[in-house]
């Protein structure tokens, strides 16, 4: 093993000959630009921390419609579908749950908890420029919850004059039920490039999906339209303005007879969501580049109507509101040289608040929930080309926190050639506590009506986080390869559990206390291999241990024992995707994800007693074709067709009727399902 290990790293730290014929190919991935890893745009080769990037091509090879569906294909990360009834999803990230994971939109943490709950799935992938994950402790870069890791959504920007138009028909499992998915971008950049302004619109509409014809769906219905734009103004040579705005509707059903009204139907799960998100920023830096400022302002409003109840409940509609706004200033300073090499000073404030106010009437239940967080960071990242070293750290003052926390870093990077970076790094992370949570959803369908109180001696959970990565290049000749291994470890103390406190005015009162900590490790281990334009593959695997310090009771039932693993975190996980262009007009793809065997939760109801179950392993494997056709000067035209889970590994053993459990749910989250599609480009 030793000596195969030692072959595989040879081949790309040695030099090799005549490769001049791509190195254009190696530039443009080692160049490739990131902001994630040190909040300013930095070259992938430069990075202090490793940050994988998921591109337009990758959406497009995997058919991947929204966020959710491509952020599978990266080493470390999984996506999986929470809830049969609202198809609620969550990203897993080194085995962490999904409020372990900080969302951001350009860069901006204004992805609240609410929005977190079903925006994996109302992103649309149009309005996406590139995501940047970033694996580890990030919080003393973007504060709470950028504990497993951060999902940075980079939306498109005006770049050159052009418009496309895009409709996909997809069959759901041989069904009746279709998704259709309609998507329109445009740009247009004045002359002198002083100014651009990016469109984009999607509008999507999904019949309900009932797997095993019990009557209840697996599938939600979905009707959801999203419109957009992001424009520029150079306002001078150095100085310039952009302005982000989209909006999301989205109406989603589940449960049975989901085309009459909620309170007809034994069980049913149905929000309509407005969404308004935008951002304003100022960017001015000296002619020097040695001085920088940025100013900025982001805010999203979400307006949600929604029913969560059972046996044709009248008194189980609700509304939510929720306010989440931020502000904050950056300053950058080019140090020719800070001690012992060249250096780059970031220092900044930030404010963010969010306000949220939930309501169902017909339980009495309010919540009203208010969150202020003043941020203070800095960091100094001294940088060659050889060799990189990064100290920062965080101020963070949350108002439901009696302290202020403290969330530092150090990164350390070592180019020993051009082509091989091998980095590591150490952080301090946090995830700060709230009385929403938005999981209470699942026991109000079930018939009982809980709100959650915060323990008088809760304090924040917290991270202590290490990495150690090689990322390795290599050309020969028109072919090009990458090979990435990295180890992670992380502990968790003062993890956060609920525990029932008994029943106010009928409803369940939960308590959120701290428990002992947890462990996540483990490696992961990404391949690349390209042959110019022709040939593109990579695939990704990652071998992991999750668990508890100590065994964790999950259970209400005092027969159901305790358990030290942690729940829907498989030890081997993986991705592929592969695309071939035999002519330039003509593009063959296939890609998929390999989850292996995990622990599940299955609580009673459908079955006599809440046990664990131990779900095999499955493969979700896709193919695509496309055809590129030429039809008049600037216009083209792209037929695509294929088959998404091929091998239909569709969970086979869904709870059924209106007694199911439907947080029961751990297969790929389509059956096997056709498509065709065309694409117009201008």
């Amino acid at each position: 093993m030793r000596t195969l290990l030692l072959s595989v790293l040879s081949i790309f730290v040695l030099p090799v000959h005549g490769q001049a014929d791509s190195d254009d190919m190696l530039t443009r991935t080692l160049e490739a630009v990131v902001v994630s890893s040190n909040r300013n745009e930095t070259t992938r080769r430069m990075a202090p921390t490793l940050v994988s990037v998921i591109g337009e091509n990758l959406f497009a090879t995997t058919n991947s419609a929204t966020l959710s569906q491509g952020l599978n294909f990266q080493p470390g990360v999984r996506v999986e579908n929470n809830c049969q009834n609202c198809g609620f999803q969550q990203v897993r990230i080194n085995g962490l749950d999904g409020p372990y994971t900080q969302i951001l939109i350009d860069s901006r943490p204004i992805f609240s908890s609410l929005a977190g709950v079903y925006g994996l799935e109302q992103i649309p992938a149009n309005m996406i420029e590139r995501v940047e994950v970033m694996r580890g402790g990030g919080s003393a870069l973007y504060g709470s919850s950028a504990i497993a890791g951060i999902i940075n959504i980079i939306t498109k920007e005006p770049k050159r004059n052009f418009a496309t138009f895009s409709h996909t028909l997809t069959g759901l499992g041989g069904s009746s039920a279709f998704d259709n998915h309609t998507t329109l971008n445009a740009s247009l950049v004045t002359d002198n490039r002083k100014a651009g302004l990016y469109l984009f619109a999607q509008n999507r509409e999904r019949g309900g999906y009932d797997a095993d014809g019990d009557g209840y769906t697996e599938l939600s219905r979905i009707k959801g339209q999203t419109l957009g734009m992001r424009s520029f103004i150079r306002l001078a040579d150095y100085q310039r303005l952009t302005l982000e705005y989209h909006h999301i509707e989205e109406m989603r059903r589940g449960g049975d007879n989901i085309k009459r009204p909620p309170h007809e139907a034994s069980v049913a799960e149905q929000t309509e969501h407005a969404i308004n998100t935008g951002s304003l920023k100022y960017d001015w830096q000296t002619a020097d580049s040695r001085h920088s400022l940025s100013a900025y302002a982001s805010a999203q409003h979400i307006h949600r109507d929604s029913y969560y109840g059972g046996g044709y409940d009248m008194n189980a509609y609700g509304t939510t509101r929720d306010m989440t706004w931020m502000a904050g200033a950056q300053y950058n300073y080019e140090f020719e040289r800070c001690l012992f090499m060249p250096a780059t000073l970031t220092a900044g404030v930030e404010y963010n608040h969010d306000d949220l106010h939930d309501d169902m009437w017909g339980y009495q239940r309010t919540t009203d929930q208010q969150i202020g967080i003043a941020s203070l960071f800095v960091q100094n990242e001294w940088k060659t080309r050889r060799w990189g070293l990064l100290l920062g750290g965080r101020l963070d003052s949350h108002s439901l926190i009696d302290h202020v926390i403290f969330s530092p870093r150090a990164t350390m990077r070592y180019n020993p050639t051009d082509n091989v970076n091998i980095r590591a790094s150490y952080s301090w992370g946090f995830r700060a506590p709230q009385a929403f949570d938005e999981d209470l959803h699942v026991a109000n369908v079930g018939g009982t009506v809980s709100m959650i109180r915060l323990a008088d001696d809760l304090t924040e959970e917290k991270s202590r986080s290490l990495s150690l990565s090689a990322d390795m290049y290599r050309t020969w000749g028109a072919w090009q390869a990458n090979l990435l291994v990295e180890g992670f470890y992380t502990t968790l103390s003062d993890v956060f559990a609920l525990r029932e406190t008994g029943y106010v005015d009928g409803i369940l009162m939960n308590e959120r206390y701290n428990e002992d900590g947890a462990r996540v490790y483990g490696l992961t281990a990404e391949g690349r291999l390209e042959y110019r334009d022709r040939l593109q593959m990579q695939m990704g695997v990652t071998v992991q241990e999750a668990r508890y310090k100590s065994p964790r009771q999950w259970s209400d039932d005092p027969e159901v024992g305790p358990e030290q693993r942690m729940f829907r975190t498989p030890r081997t996980y993986g991705y592929l995707s592969l695309s071939y262009r035999p002519t330039h007009h003509f593009q063959m793809s296939v890609s998929g994800t390999y989850t292996g065997s995990m622990l599940v939760e299955h609580r009673a109801g459908y079955i006599g007693a809440d046990r664990v179950e131990k779900t095999p392993s499955f493969m979700d494997m896709g193919v695509k074709l496309a055809h590129d056709f030429h039809l008049y000067k600037g216009v083209e035209l792209e037929l695509n067709a294929g088959v998404q889970n091929i091998f239909n590994a569709y969970q086979k053993d869904f709870d059924q009727g209106a007694d199911r459990d439907s947080g029961y749910i751990y297969g790929p989250s389509m059956p096997r399902s056709w498509f065709v599609g065309l694409k117009m480009s201008f």
